[in-house]
């Protein structure tokens, strides 16, 4: 299994690339909220809204999911591939059914 934290301009961009990654069967369920980003450009400290889109998935989806926000948006965004260690059982159940397994990436 894999996680993506990716982050977006606004939960429009989250909703529509979500759903599109549910509709391609890149992902089985993936989940957007709002944050604030502070970070340093051009030697200032900027604050602002910022949207995390976290994709639940199988092992094998990067390239194409990166290829599908890149539809959706026109900008450099985080994209960041986490691996968890120890999921539920019942969970993996579901994702194994829904999202086809592949053997590499």
């Amino acid at each position: 299994m894999k996680l993506y934290y990716i982050t977006l301009n606004n939960t429009d961009e989250a909703r529509q690339i979500g759903r599109a990654l549910l509709e391609e069967k890149l992902a089985v369920c993936v989940n957007w909220f709002p944050i604030t980003c502070a970070y340093i450009w051009q030697g200032e400290i900027t604050e602002e809204p910022e949207v995390v889109l976290i994709v639940k998935t199988q092992a094998g989806y990067r390239h194409e999911i990166e290829k599908l926000i890149s539809q959706h948006i026109n900008y450099t965004n985080f994209i960041a591939e986490i691996s968890p260690t120890n999921i539920n059982d019942k969970f993996l159940a579901w994702l194994n059914a829904e999202v086809a397994i592949r053997y590499s990436d």
